[in-house]
């Protein structure tokens, strides 16, 4: 058994969500599986849970389709991975790809953290939300933006440097698809990261400019980070009634 916190939804294959709940819940697997595994039900379409597994898939694709729409921007890196031999010796090095297996759990785990971060974020016009811990992500420097344009144009490339979100996003992702598989494909993608804003928590919520959300937290993390702690003290304080944590001593711990 496991002792954990979770986001239970009402989803269809659509990924239209009804009703959630965000509850403490007792977790005992049936069945685990690693990626691979996962990954060949999905390419077979046979397998143990099978059906749950493609159903799952399904979801997650819409959800992926509808982020990209929105205007998330498609940053798919490649993992290096090492090869170690029985005495700790690295032997080979190799890049795993993300396949839809990983980008099953990514957008469950994305919409977790979405849902969790309006629960408590999104209210009635003229109410005032209570203190919370937000994942943001701020729009790109225009001036890194202009300065990554007169970069790739080098290389023959073109990007939209002004126009909505949407638009400049949209853009980055058609350059993101046509450096795919070319030499110059981990040079340009790195300086185009490097022309985002980075991600930070704050007390301010501003939205999840690289995913598109207006409201964005880490409630669940596979690296356990500090912040999911506070955001699960924060959820248990506020379904047990209690009062609006200080907004700037928390801003202070989301600094530290």
């Amino acid at each position: 058994d496991k002792l954990t916190y979770s986001v239970l939804f009402d989803i269809n294959e659509k990924g239209d969500v009804g009703k959630f709940r965000i509850v403490h819940t007792v977790i005992r697997s049936d069945r685990r599986f690693t990626y691979e595994e996962a990954q060949q039900i999905i390419e077979s379409g046979t397998g143990e849970y099978s059906e749950e597994i493609l159903t799952l898939n399904t979801i997650a694709k819409a959800l992926r389709q509808k982020r990209f729409g929105n205007g998330a921007i498609n940053f798919d890196r490649y993992e290096v991975k090492f090869e170690i031999d029985e005495k700790g010796k690295p032997i080979s090095v190799y890049f795993k790809e993300a396949k839809d297996s990983n980008k099953l759990i990514e957008e469950f785990m994305l919409l977790a953290n979405r849902t969790v971060a309006e629960s408590i974020g999104r209210v009635a016009k003229g109410k005032k939300a209570k203190t919370f811990v937000y994942r943001i992500h701020d729009l790109p420097n225009p001036e890194k933006m202009e300065n990554l344009s007169q970069f790739i144009h080098r290389f023959g490339y073109k990007i939209k440097t002004k126009g909505s979100k949407v638009t400049v996003s949209k853009s980055i992702n058609s350059l993101l698809d046509n450096i795919h598989n070319r030499p110059e494909e981990d040079l340009i993608s790195t300086i185009t990261i490097r022309a985002m804003a980075k991600a930070v928590y704050s007390t301010s919520n501003i939205g999840h400019y690289g995913l598109a959300f207006d409201y964005y937290t880490h409630f669940t993390s596979p690296i356990r980070r500090y912040p999911d702690m506070m955001v699960h003290r924060l959820l248990t304080r506020y379904a047990d009634g209690g009062k609006s944590v200080d907004k700037q001593k928390c801003e202070d711990e989301c600094k530290h």
